[in-house]
């Protein structure tokens, strides 16, 4: 018989893939790049590959925090980390709170370095935990990274969630300190504000996943998993919108390394993010519907196919690596336009 916690993470799973993203928008619509016609390069020379965190991936994306640590969630990570494998990119897990509490689901989050000896692996943890258990977490996958995740929204909508984040930034300090591995805090799809960012890096953070609102909705998982708190159902549009919190970690300056995520489909919406200074993409909720609706071969494939995408863009861009993306003409419309003005965020690039 399942327990709350394995009951749970099935039932995020069955949201995450049955729900429809949003309500909000990402915010991906109002950046425009803008085509160079006259192309200059050879399309065998477009390089699309990045170092992060010392270690080399063919395209600047990560499959972001999914599953595990329940019965049976091995398989989606297992798939994960063959189609990770087989593409060069990056892989993070999910919550290993449940392998923490018991050993007797660490497989389902150990089978991605099982299957991915040499990839990019990042283990994920709360930022509520203390540095013990985030180091049992950086092991439990021989982890590259440790992603700290910051789900407050979420935790207060769920029932059983916590209600005390008093220890949270002291928890992080800690971790910081004590972990050998880089440690990125994540966002879980409502953003990270200027203000938010500014704590965090005062206390050591020096990566962040923005994570922001118009991908996979963890306001709408909770309250379709407790349909009677319907009186709730405008927290689903509760949130910072990926663009704009992109923006807003930008506009401090600071030194940070970005994982943009939120709203994240295609090739396109990944130059977008590098171009408003993004490091590199995240993308968890797009491909689990692949997966778990067309199997791991689609999405193999899908994976596959944004490496020519992104080269094919990069040339109509007049882009020859990615760190030239940063560079490329672009028009900031709309939303997020009208946010920027409020928020005294600048948005013409500096020549």
């Amino acid at each position: 018989m399942k327990n709350k916690r394995e009951e749970r993470k099935h039932e995020h799973i069955t949201h995450a893939v049955g729900l429809e993203e949003g309500p909000l928008c990402a915010g991906w619509e109002d950046i425009h790049l803008v085509h160079q016609a006259l192309l200059q390069d050879d399309f065998a020379e477009i390089e699309t590959g990045i170092t992060l965190f010392g270690k080399r991936i063919a395209q600047p994306l990560i499959i972001n925090a999914l599953t595990g640590g329940a019965a049976g969630l091995e398989k989606i990570n297992g798939a994960l980390a063959r189609v990770a494998k087989e593409t060069g990119i990056g892989l993070a897990v999910g919550s290993q709170s449940a392998g923490i509490n018991n050993r007797e689901f660490r497989h389902t989050y150990g089978i991605v370095r099982k299957i991915n000896p040499d990839g990019l692996i990042l283990a994920n943890i709360s930022a509520l935990v203390n540095p013990k258990e985030a180091l049992e977490a950086v092991k439990m996958v021989d982890a590259d990274i440790l992603q700290l995740h910051m789900n407050g929204a979420q935790e207060l909508l769920m029932a059983e969630g916590d209600r005390n984040f008093g220890p949270m930034a002291d928890n992080i300090k800690r971790i910081v300190e004590e972990v050998p591995v880089p440690c990125l805090v994540k966002e879980v799809g409502f953003g990270i504000s200027r203000e938010t960012a500014e704590r965090l890096y005062k206390l050591g953070i020096r990566n962040l996943d923005i994570s922001g609102a118009g991908g996979t909705n963890f306001a709408a998982i909770e309250l379709a998993r407790y349909p009677h708190k319907g009186a709730l159902d405008y927290m689903r549009y509760w949130g910072i919108t990926s663009a704009c919190s992109l923006l807003e970690v930008k506009s401090l300056n600071l030194p940070f390394t970005i994982v943009a995520s939120g709203g994240i489909y295609n090739p396109l919406d990944i130059l977008k993010a590098l171009s408003l200074g993004a490091d590199v993409a995240a993308i968890a909720g797009y491909f689990l519907k692949i997966l778990v609706q067309k199997g791991e071969d689609d999405l193999l494939l899908r994976v596959k196919s944004f490496q020519n995408e992104l080269k094919m863009l990069m040339m109509m861009l007049g882009a020859k690596k990615i760190s030239d993306i940063s560079y490329v003409p672009r028009v900031i419309s709309g939303f997020t336009h009208s946010w920027c003005e409020q928020r005294g965020i600048k948005l013409i690039k500096d020549v």
